[in-house]
């Protein structure tokens, strides 16, 4: 009997158990970041990190291999466009711009004797058309008399006519010297302008050679700051290698990597804050890189205001860019959570605030730190913006002070 009576009240107290709730979590309240609903003016922004880096850079290469003899300048240093940054050596080059110039020297020569040598040939020439010319008139005047005496019997006609055959002759005689005088003058100009094009590629050839010679001692091109010289005495160099960089000083831009899922409402203008850590430096977006690296899009950004003390290239920064002011909007401070244009949920606050429970929430809109609310909240709802997520199975905590 005793027995029946407890294995009975033994299947009540399992009955009541079952049906008890589980106990409410709780939570303390200095661990949560709580936050107020409010309607007003929500500024978008989005954010990322970047470095300073100058907006102008001039790299300095070597044009030819090279041997460096002396290093003449260090980094940090600052520098004109005729300061010498470096000094090479190179035999071969030595030797190529020397090769260059005695080709130059023997195609002028060669210009020089082909000239002369044609202008003898045109003289001597003119020399032979002036001899036809005088033998032609001579003959031409033979063949005359000898007409008019054969008129008056005074010379056979045989006579006559050779007379005749020897103006016709030398007639052609004189005409081929002038045809031979013409062509020889159009061949001329062009056997010089031959000549003249060859001299003319071996000086453009000597005076590059001489160039790569004076490359040799290496200027800086611009003025600004020597960067990145780290070439050490007797190091072999080649063609194309960057041995310096001189960086113009107070002209530096961010370099901002913003996450690739925010950089879509990024537009050329917009305006920028960014942080140096020893002062807030406004600017404006100048330029957005069309392709996303590793989830992150390139973005740059001008600076308009005056540099604080410790700015300097490759500096770490962080910077806001803002989207857009949305006017007379519903919004809180952005959740742990919170993803925009979607429904997520939040622990609203009892108005006792001895409570939390979990509401959904459809939001739209989101920036850094704030998030707009479109249903399930209202002005003046406290909410909870941290992660909440190891309470997903309940759907209220208590807040403990």
């Amino acid at each position: 009997m005793r027995g029946g009576l407890g294995a009975g009240a033994l299947l009540i107290i399992i009955l009541v158990l079952a049906s008890l709730k589980p106990a409410v979590p709780s939570v303390g309240r200095t661990t949560l970041w709580v936050d107020s609903v409010r309607r007003g003016e929500m500024v978008r922004e989005v954010r990322g990190p970047g470095t300073l880096v100058p907006e102008h850079v001039r790299f300095i290469t070597a044009v030819s291999a090279g041997r460096v003899d002396r290093v003449l300048a260090q980094p940090g240093q600052h520098v004109q466009p005729q300061t010498i940054l470096l000094e090479l050596s190179n035999p071969d080059v030595q030797i190529q711009s020397l090769q260059a110039e005695q080709q130059l020297t023997a195609a002028t020569a060669q210009l020089l004797t082909l000239r002369t040598a044609l202008k003898a040939e045109r003289l001597t020439q003119e020399g032979n058309v002036a001899a036809a010319r005088t033998l032609y008139a001579d003959a031409k005047r033979q063949a005359t008399v000898a007409s008019s005496l054969v008129g008056q019997q005074m010379m056979s006609i045989n006579e006559a006519a050779l007379a005749m055959d020897k103006s016709t002759e030398a007639e052609t005689r004189f005409r081929i010297e002038q045809e031979r005088l013409a062509l020889m003058t159009q061949t001329m100009d062009s056997k010089v302008a031959v000549q003249k094009s060859q001299v003319d590629r071996l000086r453009a050839i000597a005076a590059f050679q001489q160039n790569v010679v004076r490359s040799l001692e290496v200027p800086a091109g611009d003025s600004g700051v020597v960067s990145d010289l780290t070439l050490q005495l007797g190091q072999w160099v080649v063609a194309g290698t960057v041995l310096a960089k001189v960086v113009q000083a107070g002209r530096l831009k961010a370099v901002l990597q913003i996450p690739e899922t925010q950089a879509k409402d990024v537009t050329i203008g917009q305006k920028a804050a960014i942080d140096t850590r020893n002062g807030i430096i406004p600017g404006r977006v100048v330029r957005i890189d069309p392709n996303a690296i590793n989830g992150t899009v390139i973005v740059d950004v001008a600076l308009d205001g005056s540099l604080p003390a410790g700015a300097r290239p490759d500096l770490s920064v962080d910077g806001t860019i803002e989207i857009e002011r949305l006017r007379d909007v519903l919004y809180t401070g952005r959740p742990a959570n919170g993803q925009s244009n979607g429904k997520i949920a939040m622990f609203k606050l009892t108005e006792d605030g001895h409570y939390a429970d979990r509401v959904q929430v459809q939001v739209g809109r989101a920036s850094v730190s704030t998030i707009e609310i479109q249903r399930g909240l209202k002005v003046g709802d406290s909410v909870v913006l941290s992660d909440m997520s190891q309470w997903d199975n309940a759907d209220r905590v208590k807040i403990n002070r």
